[in-house]
């Protein structure tokens, strides 16, 4: 038989359906730019005091910014990032499923075994790991525990997505070797001529874009005494976790830089061991070590997924003329 071509009308009686419910229409330069213009709010700029999570023995304590971004969909620290500290009591244990591609922890204190999908993860201070896509893990402490979390559950929410397979293994950075290859950065010939002196964390089937997920980027470094390490910016979101630290190591973030590479206006954000703070893609930003001692600082940004998109723009300022 023959197919029959409709030429408009209606289809066995049926009248056409509108599907003009949700359409609307804006004038281009009004509404290029919505970022520009107020319409969706920046990035927020905000620190998560060590005493937030302190304050429990056992449970999760979202890094929560959602009501500033005004992200309605759940909690957010960013619009692709989540970052909470997880607390446990000795012999207690958490629970995490989230839907997410990706997730970081960094173990702050403590020691303990993750049961991930049914396989055993131990893991103790100063250890990072990641999992994949649809884990469902159990975290137990041996003793009093705090882990920093990182996942891009509001970049899925957003997106309306749920995962569909793991792109890489879980993976653990035993804290020994991160040392190690921190000390070797550290003391290589040409050391004080780099802007960081740091390493960044890499699983195997993220070589292209050298990151720790295809989403997160994380980033170990240390901040020596009297270091001023100079203004750069990106367009990824940096959640900021401060390790060591002694009053007098700060960062600076700002808008623009003057013609000597110095931050212009900036604000000046005190570290406090164990806190975090954000930093909004685009603004400039240099930390200082004033304090006498060494200082460590542990970034994690969704530079994983910008680095992919080719949009990171990471730029670094110019040398200072004085």
């Amino acid at each position: 038989m023959e197919p029959t071509l409709v030429m408009g009308g209606s289809t066995n009686g049926l009248d056409d359906e509108d599907w003009s419910g949700q359409s609307a229409y804006f004038e281009y330069t009004r509404a290029a730019n919505p970022i520009g213009s107020g319409r969706i709010p920046p990035v927020a700029m905000d620190r998560f005091p060590a005493s937030q999570h302190q304050a429990i023995a056992t449970g999760i304590v979202p890094f929560d910014l959602s009501e500033q971004m005004a992200i309605k969909e759940g909690p957010a620290t960013s619009p692709a990032m989540l970052a909470s500290f997880i607390r446990i009591a000795p012999g207690d244990s958490v629970d995490t499923a989230p839907v997410a591609t990706s997730e970081l922890y960094y173990v702050i204190s403590g020691s303990g075994v993750s049961t991930v999908n049914g396989r055993e993860l131990n893991w103790a201070m100063g250890d990072f790991f990641v999992l994949p896509a649809n884990s469902t893990s159990t975290h137990r402490a041996k003793n009093d525990t705090t882990m920093y979390w990182v996942t891009d559950e509001p970049l899925l929410r957003h997106l309306g997505v749920a995962p569909t397979h793991a792109r890489f293994e879980p993976t653990r950075f035993p804290a020994e070797r991160v040392r190690a290859e921190l000390a070797d950065v550290e003391s290589s010939p040409r050391a004080t001529d780099r802007n960081r002196l740091s390493i960044l964390l890499n699983t195997t089937p993220n070589d292209m874009t050298q990151t720790v997920t295809h989403v997160l980027w994380a980033m170990y470094g240390s901040l020596p005494v009297d270091a001023v390490q100079r203004p750069h910016r990106h367009q990824s979101v940096a959640l900021d976790l401060v390790g060591s630290c002694a009053p007098g190591c700060y960062t600076l973030v700002g808008r623009s830089v003057d013609e000597n590479g110095d931050i212009v206006d900036p604000l000046r954000v005190d570290w406090e061991p164990h806190s975090a703070f954000v930093t909004p893609p685009g603004m400039w930003h240099a930390h200082f070590n004033e304090s006498g001692e060494q200082a460590w600082i542990i970034p994690i940004q969704d530079a994983g997924l910008q680095t992919y998109l080719r949009s990171l723009d990471i730029r670094f300022a110019p040398q200072s003329r004085k």
